[in-house]
């Protein structure tokens, strides 16, 4: 159970455990030798036969090692420590590795990498960056290549001509780029169906994520998450978690129809009452319907059209009541496209929202209009309970815009969130995970909580004979940024390398700005072109060199002594060998230089945060047994020290008269420090804890979402699956309008008008006849009507077109309702904590209401799918749909859309709900293209 505190005894023995393993490569070595190329590439083909037969990976391990090993030393001229042995056992056995910088991490994630990926699953490293997610298999290529192992490289994209960031390690390809000359442009689905995947951690989650938007499995590109290696596991784990993975965009932009249907709901006339009526009181407001347009009960906060009110709304649109409501019981229902029903959806929805935003909400009473972000007049929310003015806040799912368009303001586009996963839920999907960086144990503990993942500490291949000087501490910062200085000049003199370490930009920049003013050039790492970056610390441990970093972290490159050693060329020039001599023998004095002065010197300008922060920077020096050493400069203005007791200690210092140039170095002063560092460090770790704790509600719905889409799409059986959910919406429906003993308080005629919007009922099932029926057998009726029905609509249109009907209704209603649930719970999670306030647990209100949401969610899928299944049809471009005659009536405006296109192919400029088509919007025909790419050119 203490394993995650990183005790030295349980390291010590963890170690002790891997040692058999190492030396049993180490025997096989000899044999290994003896292997010509040929005979080394076939154990893999060996391998993945013994694997087949049932042998383990594990049994595997010591031969599999032995064989990256050996390849390395051929190709690449590196040969694996045991102490990168041991790493890359820890690595396979799913823990993390802490390894100090400069002990070749690259080099040891070969050895699990290989041996994994002989399952033929896929596995994954993942990067923090891109330029390492190009270097790393670029740089590790030939390894994989003499083994007969295919290895890509995924990044972002790094100009609008880089469409598709994917390359695959090629050697005999030649890409005319002489960096990357062996990368050979492959599509993404390829990158994934390689061994060994190289990547940035963000590609690989957004292409989680947009596997689970497609509406074709075809066009999913990753495979089951197998094994991944997270490359600064800290870094990547615990300082990007905060950041959640979204895919978001602007939500339709629907102003036009916003202001179309606010024009029409203006003009109407509406009955505003305090509640819902009795049963009693049905037939005094039955008698009034026919004086107004739209009823609305302010209890409720619900609004309901009246026959009047629907007729007005439709005139607005040119069309029929019953082709927008749903016809009634004696008129034959017309089948609508999926984007029929979509723009016919649309316009009720708006339509329910303007209704309420004219009944319910008061101008300088629910808000004030007033300038908002940009300047532009809007509307503002006014808190119910305060009364003040809230900024930034909007009301949800259109309501805002309706609002909007009722005060004849502009009516604002949202962004929409599509897509969204935590870190922290992305990687936990892994079968396997393992991690690797320099400094994980001060992190353990929430390694093993979040993630369930032990830190073993390896040792260091040589002795660690870096100095780590106390720390100096100032009274004020002017004084330690003078101390610096000052230091580095002298540095400088002596021809000693220093690499500065600031926690911000602006110290940065300042500091150098000192520095050149004396006089002192000095290369400033802060931006994030990592390919100079790379060039920069690797000439950082040149003779004198002054180097400032605002972060070391994920750097990927070791500073060596005497700077980058110069590459042997490849040919065999005699004029190119002599000045590689030459410069190789130039790098050798430089290099012996600098471990005369003692090596590396790094200074810190402040303590960070985070202890392993501190010990990134110190972990530059030291590498591979070079001599080195580092200090910190702190003052009592530092973040840090201010925070947790500076105060105090500088009231010491001024009662004993200690002036601001004289430093101290004080165990006591540094105690407090390291235990300041420890209680921020744990408060991060509750934030992030807080956060996982919170997406671990919405992460179980995206888990059943997408476990739906999967099956929908995998040709799953929605037939039985859609009639259930007729059968239990019609049951619902009865017994709505039949609550209550026989004949009393039911309301037969309004679920024969709610009937129409299903489906149109045979002549012998009318109000009439249902009244003398008992709700059980009315029920019976309607299922039966409704399963003949569907009978009949995929016989007319042929199982293999209602089989895609099925889906494409399925898919496009699932993801509706799955981005307006995302956008709803965001929302509640904004407001969530007030609960405190009434001594409750928001996180238990979160995961009660979101279970409850959830539930709505999936009965407002129910819902929306039996009610548009029997009015939903295929049509090609210009074909009539089945169950339409060919001589129809005019085309309403949202069938125009639909067909547009047909015909004699004159393309018109459309125009719907008074909206013009965009030429950037979808296309209204269906095609799936743009307007401008399709009926628009």
């Amino acid at each position: 159970m203490f394993k995650w505190l990183g005790g030295g005894d349980s390291n010590e023995k963890e170690l002790k455990r891997l040692q058999p393993i190492v030396d049993s490569i180490s025997q096989l070595e000899p044999d290994f030798k003896k292997l010509s190329d040929d005979g080394l590439r076939t154990k893999t083909d060996e391998f993945k036969a013994r694997i087949q037969e049932g042998t383990s990976l594990d049994k595997l391990l010591p031969e599999a090692y032995a064989t990256v090993r050996e390849a390395a030393r051929r190709t690449i001229g590196q040969r694996h420590f045991d102490a990168q042995l041991m790493g890359g056992i820890v690595l396979h056995q799913g823990k993390i590795a802490e390894m100090k910088t400069g002990e070749g991490k690259t080099l040891v994630a070969t050895l699990p990498l290989y041996l994994n990926s002989l399952t033929g699953k896929g596995v994954h490293l993942v990067t923090v960056n891109d330029y390492l997610a190009r270097r790393d298999p670029y740089w590790m290529g030939p390894v994989y290549n003499a083994l007969g192992v295919s290895v890509a490289s995924i990044y972002p994209m790094q100009s609008p001509d880089e469409h598709t960031p994917t390359r695959l390690y090629d050697p005999e390809h030649d890409s005319g780029d002489s960096r990357w000359k062996h990368f050979r442009d492959i599509p993404r689905q390829e990158a994934y169906q390689a061994d060994i995947t190289y990547g940035a951690s963000s590609e690989f989650g957004f292409d989680y994520l947009r596997d689970n938007m497609v509406t074709d499995l075809s066009r999913c590109v990753q495979r089951p998450l197998n094994y991944a290696i997270v490359d600064e596991v800290d870094n990547l784990l615990i300082d990007e978690a905060r950041t959640p993975l979204i895919i978001s965009g602007l939500a339709e932009d629907t102003g036009q129809l916003y202001k179309a249907v606010n024009d029409a709901v203006s003009r109407m006339k509406a009955l505003v009452k305090a509640h819902e009526p009795s049963a009693y009181e049905r037939e005094e407001e039955a008698a009034l319907e026919d004086q107004y347009d739209y009823i609305a009960y302010e209890k409720e906060h619900y609004t309901r059209p009246t026959a009047q009110g629907q007729e007005k709304l439709a005139r607005a649109f040119r069309m029929r009541a019953e082709e927008l409501f749903g016809g009634d019981s004696r008129q034959e229902t017309k089948l609508l496209t999926p984007e029929e029903a979509k723009m016919r959806n649309d316009i009720l929805s708006v339509f329910r929202n303007s209704m309420s935003a004219n009944a319910f909400y008061k101008r300088d009473r629910q808000y004030v209009v007033g300038p908002v972000e940009d300047g532009r007049p809007g509307i503002i929310i006014v808190d119910e309970f305060t009364g003040r003015q809230m900024h930034g806040r909007r009301y949800s799912e259109g309501l805002h815009q309706a609002i909007e368009a009722k005060e004849h303001l502009g009516v604002r586009r949202e962004s929409r969130t599509y897509a969204t996963i935590t870190v922290q839920n992305y990687f936990r999907m892994y079968e396997k995970l393992a991690g690797m960086t320099g400094t994980a144990l001060t992190e353990a503990e929430e390694f093993h909580k979040i993630y369930k993942l032990e830190v073993v500490v390896i040792p260091t291949n040589k002795p660690m004979i870096r100095q780590n000087l106390p720390d100096q501490i100032y009274k004020n910062e002017e004084a330690k940024f003078k101390a610096v200085v000052r230091e580095v000049e002298q540095r400088h003199k002596e021809n000693r390398p220093v690499l500065i370490g600031t926690v911000s930009i602006e110290n940065s920049e300042h500091l150098s700005d000192q520095l050149k003013r004396k006089g002192i050039t000095c290369q400033v790492l802060n931006a994030k072109e990592h390919t100079k970056e790379g060039e920069i610390i690797a000439q950082a441990g040149q003779p004198g060199a002054v180097t400032v970093a605002t972060n070391m972290a994920g750097r990927g490159v070791d500073i060596i002594l005497g700077g980058r050693r110069p590459e042997k060329p490849e040919n065999q020039d005699e004029a190119e060998l002599k000045n590689y001599e030459k410069q190789l023998d130039d790098w050798e004095k430089k290099h012996a230089l600098v471990i005369e002065k003692g090596g590396l010197y790094i200074i810190g300008t402040e303590r960070h945060e985070a202890r392993r922060i501190d010990n990134q920077l110190r972990g530059r020096s030291g590498r591979q047994g070079d001599p080195g050493s580092s200090r910190f400069y702190i003052s009592l203005e530092d973040d840090i020290v201010r925070r947790f007791g500076g105060d105090r200690i500088k009231t010491v210092l001024d009662w004993v008269g200690m002036d601001e140039d004289t430093p101290i170095e004080n165990r006591w002063v540094n105690r407090a420090i390291e235990a300041a560092q420890v209680k921020v460090e744990g408060y991060h770790f509750d934030m992030r804890k807080h956060l996982v704790e919170y997406d671990d509600v919405v992460n179980k719905h995206r888990e059943l979402i997408y476990e739906e889409r999967k099956k929908i799409l995998s040709g799953f059986d929605l037939k039985s699956n859609i009639l259930s959910m007729v059968k239990d919406e019609l049951q619902a429906l009865v017994e709505t309008h039949t609550a209550g003993s026989y004949g009393d308080g039911w309301d037969v005629k309004a679920l024969v008008g709610e009937l129409a919007t299903f489906f149109p009922l045979p002549p012998d099932l009318n109000t009439e006849s249902l009244s003398k029926m008992g709700s059980p057998e009315i029920k019976d009726q309607l299922i039966d009507h409704a399963e003949a029905l569907y009978e009949a609509k995929e016989k007319e249109l042929g199982a293999d077109k209602m089989r895609i009907l099925e889906r494409l209704l399925m898919l496009r209603i699932i993801d509706s309702h799955w981005l307006e649930h995302l956008t709803a719970m965001d929302d509640m999670r904004q407001g969530i904590g007030l609960h405190a306030v009434a001594q409750r647990d928001p996180l238990v209100a979160y995961k009660r209401e979101g279970h409850d949401m959830f539930q709505s969610l999936l009965a407002a899928i129910q819902h929306d799918m039996a009610h548009i299944i029997y009015r939903a049809s295929i049509a090609k471009r210009g074909e009539t749909p089945p169950g339409q005659a060919a001589q129809a009536p005019a085309p309403t405006p949202i069938q125009a859309q639909a067909q547009a296109g047909g015909g004699d192919g004159a393309k018109k400029h459309l125009k719907v709900a008074g909206k013009k088509v965009g030429r950037n919007d979808p296309c209204p025909c269906g095609s799936g293209k743009k307007y401008k790419h399709c009926c628009g050119r």
